[in-house]
């Protein structure tokens, strides 16, 4: 099983929590899916997409739990990025952890090598 990864503010996952349900970052609401990242792409997610913020959450879910509403599409430099279409159950949610910005770049937890 491949595990996918989400980098978002914390306030928000909060939010997604209590809700039982996330429907997106305001990106992926614009995009019309919600963005995630294999553990290949995700520090260059970060990086890109992320350099210097606090207050962030990295989770993970099972890419298989997604079901018929994950596609691997082509995005950055021709890389298939995992979206999810539609709304994500927060169940589905194996781990979350903050991603810290140490002053160069974002630590991230072990959890995210496979």
């Amino acid at each position: 099983m491949q595990n996918i990864f989400k980098i978002l503010d914390s306030v928000l996952y909060r939010q997604a929590l209590a809700a039982g349900r996330f429907q997106g970052a305001e990106i992926d609401l614009k995009d019309g899916f919600i963005h995630f990242s294999s553990a290949a792409q995700v520090r260059e997610t970060a990086r890109l997409h992320f350099a210097e913020r606090q207050g962030l959450t990295i989770f993970a879910v099972t890419a298989e739990s997604l079901g018929d509403g994950l596609k691997w599409e082509p995005s950055r430099g021709g890389q298939f990025f995992p979206h999810l279409y539609g709304a994500l159950d927060m169940k589905l949610v194996l781990w979350a952890k903050p991603l810290v910005w140490n002053g160069g770049a974002h630590d991230f937890p072990p959890e995210t090598i496979q």
